[in-house]
């Protein structure tokens, strides 16, 4: 891939990342917590997705997104192991809310993941950004 696309495409996923946080503050603020935990993950999961292009990592699946993620950011310590159990979190939490019948996730659980998860795009950004 061209210097050029792969720089298009690490913003293009950033800017999802940063419109995907904004859905889950909208889901947020009418208490759809379901919805709310989705959006966060698919938020980071943008974010991790551009961090992974730049390093030249690519996965066909979330389970292999966070695979790579954990390997070659968290293990080494270039991501703290915080934020890497915070992407795990909402990882499963999406699983949960999506696909378990009678799962009803609550503002207790979610909403503390909101900020949480606005700072991890920060985090991301930044490394892209330094590197």
């Amino acid at each position: 891939m061209r210097a050029e696309d792969l720089q298009a495409l690490i913003a293009y996923r950033l800017q999802r990342a940063a419109e995907t946080l904004e859905e889950a503050r909208l889901m947020q603020n009418i208490g759809h917590w379901n919805t709310c935990a989705n959006r966060l993950y698919y938020a980071a999961f943008y974010a991790v997705s551009a961090l992974l292009v730049q390093g030249s990592h690519a996965a066909s699946k979330h389970s292999g997104v966070k695979a790579l993620f954990n390997r070659h950011y968290v293990k080494p310590g270039t991501v703290t192991k915080e934020n890497g159990r915070l992407y795990n979190r909402l990882f499963d939490l999406r699983q949960e809310g999506d696909y378990i019948d009678f799962v009803s996730l609550d503002a207790e659980t979610v909403e503390p993941l909101v900020g949480a998860t606005a700072v991890f795009i920060d985090m991301i950004r930044s490394l892209i950004a330094d590197a």
